[in-house]
């Protein structure tokens, strides 16, 4: 990792869980898909996206799998002494992880962009003005 770009860290609510990610990231915005909410116990998970080689992670997580809008493998990632829900992929394996804003350190970093699967999104879950919306995922 270099020394002037910007850097994003955060993890578990205990600790036991950190990363930090470089640059600015691929994407951000909230997701209001059913497995985000169920998975979040919250009317969206916001994210954040990066390529792997920019995110390095500490301590040992659980995961759990399921299938994707796009029919793959959804990877989370969670900090197994407290549940905190961290980040989306598979460390070794992927070429981009998805880290949950709500994990960030400064949560003034979070600067979301897209709401996705508003279709899905309960109808007390506000979307916040000025972010392009999508029904669905985009392509």
């Amino acid at each position: 990792m270099g020394e002037t770009q910007k850097r994003y860290a955060g993890g578990c609510l205990c600790g036991a869980v950190r990363y930090e990610a470089e640059g600015e990231p691929l994407y951000a915005g909230h997701c209001y898909c059913g497995d985000c909410r169920k998975a979040s116990g919250s009317g969206f998970v916001p994210f954040m996206g990066f390529p792997s080689s920019a995110v390095r992670f500490s301590g040992q997580t659980r995961i759990f799998t399921s299938k994707s809008a796009r029919g793959t493998d959804a990877v989370r990632n969670f900090c197994p002494a407290c549940g905190s829900l961290v980040f989306g992929g598979e460390i070794g394996k992927v070429d981009e992880f998805t880290i949950y804003a709500g994990s960030l350190d400064d949560s003034s970093s979070f600067r979301p962009t897209v709401a996705i699967f508003i279709r899905n999104r309960p109808i007390w879950a506000v979307i916040p003005p000025n972010l392009k919306t999508f029904d669905a995922l985009p392509s």
